[in-house]
């Protein structure tokens, strides 16, 4: 049996929204942001949500006040007598932020699981988590989705003969192997080495790529440096192509340019994270996948209270 529910979004994710609201033969419900000179906003729900299961659609990029009007959203659930509260979050913000690596920095995931619990959410609803771990960061179930539902079926649906997948950084092998025994084809793993944060010192390839189509997966493109170098050393290597899919699209800095640059067929990636228009139009090569599908068919399995395991295809 369905609980009664309505499903909201916040500003930074409503063109996503819209589309799983409409996946799911709902309408959006009705919210508004007021906005005070010096910055500060406070949003607020314009319908009752008394008794309800309420879904709360916002991915968390940056700026933060994303994240913030989320926590913001759910509080003003939690207080307006909501049911039951799931924060539907697409591209989960801060899960770079997963351990110390260093001394006296913080672990921003975990922070930000705190706050979402502090806040009221009694669900999280995700999609290719940085790291698994981040689940284990919450007191509250966790629904975390993986893209190989969408990008699996259209890589057969390309058809790419002598495929190998790839790992753009040691990082992703888990990945890349896990794509490469559902397709029953070969891998390919980058070994980078990093001085600092966003800049690559040097790079190999382990694994035979020469004559080969070769497709790199993770989790997210943020300034396509080692997506692009992976790509030019590849083909420079022999490889007859080299595409990438990467859930969440940051692109940052200079990487819609690096991309249009780089020897790299196609960039594939989904709506978790607007692309910037404005940008998105000077390049030919970046594919856009929608999640609203997926997200919309979890949904009503949550308000239905029935498995959602079948959409876990691969890691």
């Amino acid at each position: 049996m369905q609980e009664s529910s309505k499903i909201f979004s916040g500003s930074a994710t409503r063109y996503l929204a819209e589309k799983i609201a409409a996946a799911s033969g709902e309408r959006l419900g009705e919210v508004s942001v007021s906005r005070f000179s010096d910055g500060e906003f406070q949003p607020s729900f314009e319908e009752t949500v008394r008794g309800e299961l309420v879904f709360i659609v916002q991915s968390t990029f940056p700026p933060a006040d994303n994240l913030l009007e989320l926590l913001m959203m759910v509080d003003a659930a939690k207080r307006a007598s909501a049911k039951r509260i799931v924060a539907v979050m697409p591209y989960f913000g801060y899960a770079r932020q997963d351990r110390k690596d260093k001394p006296r920095v913080s672990i921003g995931a975990k922070l930000v699981a705190n706050m979402l619990t502090a806040a009221g959410v009694d669900r999280v609803m995700t999609m290719d988590l940085h790291a698994d771990q981040i689940q284990g960061f919450f007191e509250v179930p966790v629904d975390h989705l993986f893209a190989s539902t969408i990008f699996l079926p259209h890589i057969k649906e390309l058809g790419i003969a002598d495929l190998v997948m790839a790992a753009p950084d040691t990082g992703g092998t888990k990945r890349a192997n896990a794509y490469s025994k559902h397709l029953g084809c070969d891998m390919a793993i980058c070994y980078k080495q990093r001085k600092v944060a966003n800049q690559i010192e040097s790079m190999t390839v382990i694994g035979d790529i020469k004559g080969k189509n070769v497709v790199l997966v993770d989790d997210m493109v943020d300034t396509a440096g080692t997506l692009t170098k992976a790509a030019d050393m590849m083909m420079d290597q022999g490889a007859l192509s080299v595409r990438a899919m990467c859930t969440h699209a940051v692109l940052s800095g200079d990487a819609y340019d690096r991309i249009e640059r780089s020897a790299l067929t196609e960039l594939i990636v989904t709506d978790t994270i607007p692309l910037d228009k404005a940008r998105s139009a000077g390049t030919t090569k970046i594919k856009q996948l929608s999640v609203a599908g997926l997200f919309a068919d979890v949904i009503k399995r949550v308000r239905s209270h029935e498995s959602i395991s079948s959409h876990f295809i691969i890691a």
